[in-house]
């Protein structure tokens, strides 16, 4: 399979560009507003990004795994597939311009097909033992596969035997690979749910909270949604920093605070975020950073739930918890512990640049529960952050490139 990328200024000038080059026969994956990076690039155009695929002829398994494409295209257009009488899959969040499983699961295909042909060693053994135990079959060997490349990437093994055991409960017997698979990849999705982004408040100024340990980029992260805010959707937007431990943090976001052209300050009791509130009442966000603790500090814990609470019933808020996709899920539960003793957040993972291991993300989201919001993956103010993508991330969990 061919997988490309063509950007014009409209949808249509890029689609007619990569049939131009890669001929008639491609298909579109995925369509995207591209913005211009930089600090100026609200001076500049945007442009449409469009990906395409074109099949290549390929080997003995081509059929089968080509397959995926028209199992989740069918469920999404709820039309009945001539290869059995009603959907796999009934519902799916995943939207249109990523029907198609995004990109085929490349390694994993790889790896099937080397599980598949491997001859069996231990033939004769299996010969002697038949009456015994039954030889595994194609169905059996898939869904071990799908259950070590998830414990590879890192998902916990509770929850890797949780999703193999649902999707055992609903395969049909001699259902091909192909089906299973489509399963389990919408199965994924829909456990991590759709990301929640930060929207304004119903009526007046929004609150935010960014909480997380020391180093995990919530500074970074904060002023990169700033800089969303301010340069993209032209709101008013002001910084705030309870992290009175740390004065690089501070001075950063000043710093950030100064670029954008936005009001900063420093708050030190609850008395002075209630001062705040009323000095930017007229603003769209209040975006406020606050000092990494350690969860054995009960002093700390205490002083940052006063200050998170002490907004309550005056204006809306949401509280986001800021985490490395880098750091061990063990730590990461006694993180996750630590903070929902103060209120209930959103998970933003932030260095996904540094890692190629995503099973946290999973493991995470199944255990607190917290709706997924954005993920950061650089250094750059704006342009590194997204909103989380289940589908691209949930291709990497199975064993596909990304």
């Amino acid at each position: 399979m061919i997988i490309k990328k063509f950007t014009a200024k409209t949808e249509k000038e890029a689609l007619d560009n990569a049939k131009r080059e890669l001929g008639e026969g491609v298909v579109v994956m995925n369509v995207k507003d591209v913005k211009a990076k930089g600090l100026f690039a609200f001076l500049k155009p945007s442009v449409v990004e469009v990906t395409v695929a074109l099949e290549e002829e390929s080997e003995k398994y081509t059929a089968a795994v080509s397959a995926i494409n028209s199992v989740i295209a069918s469920s999404q257009t709820k039309e009945t597939s001539p290869m059995q009488e009603e959907p796999v899959i009934k519902e799916s969040p995943v939207s249109k311009e990523n029907s198609a499983i995004e990109e085929k699961l490349d390694s994993l295909q790889s790896l099937l097909e080397q599980q598949l042909q491997k001859p069996d060693e231990d033939k004769e053994v299996k010969e002697d033992k038949k009456e015994e135990k039954k030889e595994e079959t194609e169905i059996d060997k898939f869904m071990k596969l799908l259950h070590n490349t998830m414990l590879d990437n890192e998902v916990d093994e509770k929850y890797a035997k949780e999703i193999i055991e649902e999707i055992e409960q609903i395969n049909k017997p001699n259902m091909p690979f192909d089906y299973a698979l489509a399963n389990i990849y919408q199965k994924m999705i829909l456990k991590f749910g759709m990301p929640t982004s930060i929207t304004p408040a119903e009526n007046g100024i929004k609150i935010v909270f960014f909480i997380g340990p020391t180093g995990v980029g919530k500074t970074t992260t904060i002023a990169k949604i700033a800089s969303i805010f301010r340069v993209d959707q032209k709101k008013k937007v002001a910084l705030l920093t309870a992290d009175t431990y740390r004065i690089a943090a501070a001075e950063q976001l000043r710093t950030y605070a100064n670029i954008l052209e936005v009001p900063f300050r420093i708050i030190y009791t609850v008395e002075e975020i209630e001062k705040a509130l009323e000095d930017f009442k007229g603003y769209d966000y209040i975006l406020i950073d606050t000092a990494g603790h350690s969860h054995q500090n009960t002093t700390q814990k205490e002083s940052m739930s006063n200050l998170i609470h002490s907004v309550d019933d005056k204006v809306e808020k949401e509280v986001y918890l800021v985490l490395s996709a880098t750091t061990k899920y063990r730590d990461l539960i006694s993180i996750a512990d630590s903070y929902k003793e103060m209120a209930d957040y959103k998970l933003i993972f932030t260095k996904l640049d540094e890692t190629t291991i995503l099973g946290n993300l999973l493991n995470l989201r199944l255990y607190t529960n917290a709706d997924m919001s954005y993920v950061t993956y650089g250094q750059n103010v704006p342009d590194d952050i997204e909103e989380f993508n289940p589908q691209s991330t949930v291709k990497q969990l199975l064993g596909g490139k990304n």
